[in-house]
C-alpha cells in the first residue's frame, strides 16, 4: 500500500509559489517584473528575458503586453531580434540562425517606427482629451439655455439630437 502524502496547507503552497516566482525573476529588472507580475508568463520565457539587458527587458515586457503574447517562443523571438549590444552575453543564441539579418534589421526598423508613432499619439492624446472635455462642457451649457434649445429644435433638429446624446453620455 502506497503511503499517502500529507496535503500541504494552502498557506505553504502559496509561500512555495512566491519563492518560485522570486527565484524566476531574480535577475530581471524590477520594472519588467512589475509589468509582467499580473500576467501568466512561463518560467522559460523569464529565462529568455534574462538574456537581455534591463532596458531591453522593459521594452520586451511592454511588447509582450501590447501583443498579449507571453509564450516562450515570442520571448525567443524578442531575444533574437535584440541587437548584440543589448544582450547580457555579446553573442546571439543558437536559434537565431533561422532569422536572416535582413529580417532582424527590418523588425528593428519597424519596432522603432512603431515606438515613434506611439509617442506621437501619446503626446497628442492629452491635448485631444482636454479639447473634448472643454467642448462637452460647452455643449452642456448650451443645452441649459432654453432659447438655444428652441432655436436648434426649429432649425437644426438633427444637431440638437446629437448634442443631447453627448449630454446623456456625460
Amino acid at each position: 500500500m502506497a503511503k499517502k502524502s500529507k496535503p500541504r496547507p494552502v498557506i505553504k503552497a502559496f509561500q512555495h509559489r512566491r519563492v518560485n516566482i522570486k527565484r524566476r525573476t531574480l535577475s530581471l529588472c524590477p520594472e519588467a517584473v512589475e509589468l509582467l507580475k499580473s500576467r501568466y508568463v512561463s518560467r522559460y520565457a523569464f529565462a529568455e528575458l534574462k538574456k537581455m539587458l534591463p532596458a531591453r527587458q522593459i521594452e520586451a515586457a511592454q511588447l509582450m503586453i501590447a501583443m498579449n503574447e507571453f509564450s516562450v517562443g515570442f520571448a525567443r523571438l524578442l531575444v533574437s531580434a535584440t541587437p548584440c549590444d543589448r544582450l547580457v552575453e555579446l553573442k546571439k543564441p543558437k536559434y537565431v540562425a533561422r532569422l536572416a539579418l535582413k529580417q532582424i534589421a527590418r523588425m528593428e526598423q519597424e519596432s522603432t517606427n512603431l515606438d515613434h508613432q506611439v509617442c506621437l499619439i501619446a503626446q497628442s492624446y492629452g491635448d485631444d482629451h482636454l479639447d473634448l472635455v472643454v467642448v462637452v462642457g460647452y455643449v452642456l451649457r448650451l443645452l441649459e439655455n432654453a432659447r438655444v434649445v428652441r432655436f436648434l429644435a426649429q432649425n437644426y433638429s438633427e444637431l440638437l439630437s446629437e448634442f443631447q446624446k453627448i449630454a446623456e453620455s456625460h
